[in-house]
């Protein structure tokens, strides 16, 4: 018995979704600029704050927060300390 099974693309657009561009504003607050052109504005300060684990607790501090870079298409905090799904940061909720 031999199984086939063809699989077919049915979206024209398969391109990789990535955070293109990423501005810290204030009070935890981080406007996203994908690829596709969508921005998403999002509050990281209900995450942190619910937290109890002490290494992602230590974002509260501001000037740690905003310390992040963009790296292969998702923004990162201390060399993948912190770290979000694409998925959840272009849906703009991120929950614990």
């Amino acid at each position: 018995m031999k199984i086939t099974v063809e699989y077919k693309n049915t979206e024209e657009n398969t391109e990789v979704l990535k955070v293109k561009q990423a501005n810290y504003l204030s009070d935890y607050a981080i406007r996203i600029t994908f690829n596709n052109g969508v921005e998403k504005l999002i509050d990281f300060k209900p995450f942190l704050s619910k937290s109890f684990h002490p290494s992602i607790k230590k974002y509260l501090n501001e000037k740690l927060f905003s310390n992040f870079s963009i790296t292969d298409g998702n923004i990162n905090w201390n060399d993948y300390e912190l770290i979000f799904p694409i998925s959840d940061l272009y849906n703009g909720k991120i929950e614990i």
